[in-house]
């Protein structure tokens, strides 16, 4: 295998952990196995042993939880309309005063 398509994906890696977990390898034989095949692309052990650990206990998805904290974007259809309400209700609106309303960044 070339060491680009070796290259494997967290995602592809979390799949194929996910299919020794249902095999019944232990985290320790999917690393050696991994390694073996990706060698320096293999996930750490540790990564290994946290998401076979994850699918054991019932985990279906390989993709990460959502993070917390401010969304990626706040420019929806629905803020745009409700943004465009409060300024023709007030047109004298400062912008920190939407900021402040709707919870959004002045940038």
């Amino acid at each position: 295998m070339s060491a680009e398509s070796s290259n494997f994906s967290n995602i592809e890696h979390r799949a194929v952990i996910k299919y020794f977990v249902k095999k019944g390898k232990t985290p320790k034989e999917i690393f050696e196995d991994m390694v073996s095949v990706l060698q320096e692309s293999a996930p750490s052990y540790t990564m290994v042993k946290k998401w076979a650990r994850l699918f054991q206990q019932g985990r279906g998805s390989c993709e990460d939880d959502p993070r917390p904290g401010r969304p990626v974007t706040v420019v929806t259809e629905e803020n745009v309309r409700k943004i465009e309400k409060l300024v023709l209700a007030d047109q004298k609106i400062k912008l920190w005063q939407i900021a402040e309303e709707f919870q959004i960044s002045k940038k």
